[in-house]
Order: C-alpha cells, then sequence, then structure tokens
C-alpha cells in the first residue's frame, strides 16, 4: 500500500491548477508519476470516495478532492459511510488508529441527539 502517494498525488490535486488540468487530459499520464497500487489507481480513476476513505486517506485531503469531483457535502459523507459498508474498517492512516472509521458519524448523530433534548 502506498498511502503517502495516494495523498500526495490528491493533496498535489488540490493545490496545482496545472494538475487539474492533466487530471481532466491525461488522469493515467498524471497517475504514473506516483507510486500507486492498483486499487488506489483504480479508486481514483472510478473516484470511489468509499474506497479512498477506506484506503486511510485523511478526510481533510478527500473533501476537496470529492469537491473537484463535483460531490456535494452530504453524499460525500453518505460515500464514507458506504465505502465502510462494501470494503470494511478503515486500513491505514489515522482512521485505522481510531476505530477504523466505523463510528464516525454514529457518534456526531449521537451528540446532535444528545443536543435536542
Amino acid at each position: 500500500m502506498s498511502l503517502y502517494y495516494l495523498q500526495k498525488f490528491l493533496y498535489e490535486l488540490n493545490r496545482d491548477e496545472n494538475a487539474q488540468q492533466r487530471y481532466k487530459d491525461d488522469l493515467d499520464d498524471l497517475l504514473s508519476n506516483y507510486d500507486l497500487s492498483d486499487e488506489e489507481r483504480s479508486a481514483l480513476v472510478e473516484g470511489d470516495i468509499g474506497l479512498l476513505y477506506v484506503l486511510g486517506v485523511n478526510g481533510q485531503i478527500l473533501m476537496h478532492y470529492a469537491a473537484f469531483l463535483g460531490i456535494e457535502w452530504f453524499d460525500y459523507l453518505d460515500m464514507m459511510r458506504a465505502g465502510t459498508e462494501k470494503h470494511g474498517p478503515v486500513r491505514d492512516g489515522v482512521y485505522a488508529m481510531t476505530g477504523g472509521g466505523d463510528s464516525f458519524t454514529t457518534e456526531g448523530e449521537q451528540r446532535g441527539q444528545e443536543k435536542n433534548r
């Protein structure tokens, strides 16, 4: 797994207009500059937010990629939920160290319900 390169790609895509244009013009060529696994490459090509989350991509980086793809905030959250249902718990990165990302929304929803009481 090459989480470093996966996140580096997404970070650079977020900050570099040239990378954004290359993404649109020739994604395969752009991705060839990064040491990515087949699974990571496929997740990027398909825009699979759920799998990228499960692979360990930081949510701050991932939300910018989702916005770049035109994905709305609540759809983005749903895609992360669906990712853990489809692909299992988060495999790497900070979310893997904090419970696998299984409960990131449930806990927030519970806090919201408690405030409304």
